[in-house]
């Protein structure tokens, strides 16, 4: 079963940003994208929910370094990319 992201204009320019500040990571960012289409049960991915500030939401890993925060709705097979940025960045937003 896939999955349809959804990129917000907010996402968009904050992972803008993001690949211009690690363009090493693009290919890695872009996979993990693809990944979450697919299948966002994928282990690589280490979906976990959120809690505190951030409940609701749910994150994925780019690499142990980097995560994107997302809302998921399972439901309409939606995944609503909210925010891109090291671990601290994401859970302090």
């Amino acid at each position: 079963m896939s999955y349809r992201l959804v990129f917000t204009d907010s996402y968009n320019k904050k992972a803008a940003k993001w690949i211009k500040k690690h363009p090493t990571l693009k290919d890695q960012y872009l996979k993990t994208l693809q990944l979450m289409e697919l299948d966002i049960h994928h282990p690589s991915l280490r979906l976990h929910k959120l809690s505190g500030s951030l409940t609701g939401l749910s994150s994925v890993s780019i690499n142990m370094s980097y995560r994107i925060t997302l809302e998921l709705i399972i439901q309409d097979r939606d995944i609503i990319l909210i925010n891109i940025g090291s671990h601290d960045e994401v859970y302090r937003w």
